[in-house]
């Protein structure tokens, strides 16, 4: 594991020297968490090409290290060095100070990062539970998904699977974006454990997330108030869901404990309902691990977006802006740091001589361009909005040097997804208004599962102060993002409907500072608008901050794998040669899945959300384990290997032992059996 964590800090250096050749404005703070996510994305995608023509072995790690080493190359320039010692002396200094001096805002602030980043290792540490009776999972909705995660992990760590075939579908290329889980996959390599490998990865880029928003909300909004309330308008997210709260305050006369312990497992999305929309950190960030790398990637862009956008004298407006003006001078007289220089640094390309919104921009797309095998809907999103928002702005030279930079990294990386791929694209698109409501009214749907969040958003737009609350620089920036709402709400765009929240959150992010410049200013306003404020902002995070507290207070464990699973693959690990096909029941937890070996096929459910028709195939498995005529031609057939006969199988149906007692066993444990196949 002390590898592992070596390594994410060289790529997060490497990641953070990178933004000096953009982004002369941040904070050092901003930086890591920015290059963290660069750096992050980079060894996933560097590493993988790297891979794919020598394996992922060590040498291919040393490699995609010195490829990762040449943002460090650019510290030989005087100017960028002296900048970036000016910013590590700035921040040494600010922490001393705040240790001997300690004042009302950075205090607050180190209580808000302090408090989050517990909340989030608690969740994270939950994600995957190992214990001698096997491996659990802490939150429900990572039930189905960490054992999909874990077989993808463990087919490039384990199984040498390059060229990628899908682990849970053996023959057919694997297009699913598998970055963040590749990554995960480099940690194993380097001597983490699979729970140690994720953890590491997720609480890193959790965190993360959390100062890009920050960043974005305060150079968007100058309000700090504001920016310290988006992030978390992001992760409680919820609706009215907290409304079934009062069904188990009825049960309050047996007692307190019997009332908690009644309270459901999540209140923003419930099975069987019209209850969809879901907890950001329950749901989407902890699931899917794709999108918690793709989601800061994105405020990345997002945030150079705004920022090229800039006018000269524009950052020091607002109340961020005017204390800008204050701690300059201070920084000066204090610590004798001398400000950032408003000129470029040195030109992201030496031989074009770009502006700084140009250069910014360029770098915007280039970030975004990391995207296509990170997580495939955020690059669409990014990417429409892009196109919307160069049309409204009209910056086009700005916009156009963004899609050729993004053009450079993306294309290859999408050839290569599409090429020869098994996935029907016909089963991503249709006609389906109202995204997954049922019969709902949709009105009604939005309103039951957003809560406020819609009329508070109107709200801020139409404030009827003296002054406009949303400025028209802001609305413009906004409007785009509508998009993600409005497309979803009208075209199905995976298989499983659902899926389209993949896109709709980047509208729930794009509105969060909205909502969040609202509320703050009703606090600013004191008196009875404090409470307001505070009773609208309990209004919106209730339901997701019960999810959320749910995850971290309670113990609940749902088991994965059992102890004689975990033998078992061991025993196949062992036993059989890295890119083995094995044949077992297609089920979603199978011991399989721990082995990195290809699997003839897994779930259904997972293989049909990724467009591929599984229907065939289960079919021939079937006959395979009740040994019909056909079924050594079939192993025949899919060139398979090993069988496995064991719990899982025998709940199919019948299972034809005399069929498979033919066949060489080479392991057993605790009701499973491999079985060596020999083919004629």
């Amino acid at each position: 594991m002390i590898i592992s964590l070596v390594l994410v800090l060289f790529v997060t250096a490497s990641g953070t020297v990178a933004t000096y050749l953009y982004d002369e404005a941040a904070s050092l703070a901003a930086r890591l968490c920015a290059g963290a996510c660069i750096g992050l994305a980079a060894l996933g995608l560097v590493g993988f090409v790297i891979a794919s023509l020598m394996g992922l072995t060590p040498l291919a790690i040393a490699l995609t290290l010195i490829v990762l080493a040449i943002p460090l190359l650019t510290l030989r320039d005087t100017t960028r060095w002296r900048v970036v010692k000016e910013d590590l002396s700035y921040s040494s200094k600010s922490f001393r100070r705040l240790l001997l001096y300690p004042s009302e805002a950075p205090i607050g602030y180190v209580l808000f990062y302090a408090a989050i980043s517990i909340i989030l290792w608690k969740v994270f540490s939950r994600a995957m539970i190992e214990v001698p009776e096997g491996i659990y999972t802490g939150v429900l909705n990572n039930f189905g998904d960490l054992p999909f995660h874990l077989s993808v992990i463990t087919s490039f760590a384990y199984g040498n699977n390059f060229p990628p075939e899908d682990p849970t579908y053996a023959g057919i290329p694997f297009t699913y974006p598998f970055l963040t889980d590749f990554v995960s996959a480099i940690f194993v390599r380097c001597g983490a454990d699979l729970r140690q490998s994720m953890f590491i990865e997720n609480f890193i880029l959790a965190v993360s997330l959390v100062g890009l928003l920050h960043r974005w909300a305060l150079e968007m909004l100058r309000d700090r108030l504001a920016a310290a309330i988006t992030p978390l308008l992001v992760f409680l997210n919820g609706g009215f869901g907290w409304v079934l709260l009062w069904e188990q305050a009825k049960q309050y006369d047996k007692g307190l404990s019997a009332m908690l312990a009644s309270i459901p497992n999540s209140l923003t999305i419930l099975p069987n309902t019209t209850w969809r929309w879901g907890n950001a950190i329950s749901t989407l960030l902890v699931p899917q691990r794709g999108m918690l790398l793709g989601l800061p990637i994105a405020v990345i862009v997002f945030t150079q977006w705004w920022v090229s956008t800039e006018k000269p004298g524009e950052s020091e407006k607002g109340e961020e802006g005017k204390g800008k003006k204050r701690n300059r001078k201070k920084r000066k007289e204090k610590t004798e740091v001398a400000t950032m220089p408003a000129r470029p640094l040195v030109p992201l390309f030496p031989f074009f001589p770009f502006t700084p919104s140009e250069k910014r921009m360029v770098a915007a797309g280039i970030v975004a361009g990391l995207l296509p095998l990170v997580h495939a809907h955020s690059f669409i999103a990014v990417m429409a909005v892009g196109g919307v928002s160069a049309v409204v702005q009209r910056r086009w030279r700005d916009w156009i040097l963004f899609f050729l930079g993004a053009s450079v990294v993306a294309l290859p990386q999408m050839w290569w997804s599409t090429h020869n791929s098994a996935v029907n694209a016909a089963t991503f698109f249709d006609w389906q208004f109202g995204w997954d409501r049922d019969n709902d009214n949709p009105v009604w749907f939005w309103l039951k599962n957003t809560g406020l969040f819609i009329p508070l958003i109107l709200a801020a737009i139409f404030w009827l102060g003296k002054k406009r609350l949303v400025s028209q620089r802001l609305l413009l920036f906004y409007l785009p993002f509508t998009l993600c709402f409005i497309v979803p709400n009208l075209i199905k765009m995976a298989p499983w409907v659902w899926d389209n929240i993949k896109v709709l959150f980047y509208w729930w992010v794009a509105s969060a500072p909205i909502v969040a410049l609202l509320l703050a200013r009703l606090w600013h306003q004191r008196g009875t608008s404090r409470i307001l404020a505070v009773g609208l902002f309990v209004c919106v995070t209730l339901a997701g901050s019960v999810d959320v507290a749910n995850i971290v207070l309670r113990d609940a464990q749902y088991q994965i794998f059992d102890l004689q699973g975990i033998q078992f693959a061991e025993i196949v690990r062992r036993e059989t040669e890295p890119r083995a096909r094995i044949v077992h029941a297609p089920v979603h937890n199978h011991p399989i899945f721990l082995t990195g070996r290809r699997s003839l096929m897994g779930y259904p459910g997972h293989i049909w959300t990724h467009g591929l028709e599984y229907r065939q195939r289960e079919g021939e498995i079937n006959r395979i384990f009740a040994g019909a005529p056909d079924a050594a031609a079939v192993l025949g057939k899919y060139e398979i290997k090993y069988a496995v006969v064991g719990p899982y199988e025998r709940n199919l149906g019948s299972v034809n032992d005399q069929f498979f007692s033919r066949f060489t066993q080479v392991g057993e444990t605790g009701g499973y059996r491999l079985y060596k196949i020999s083919q004629p």
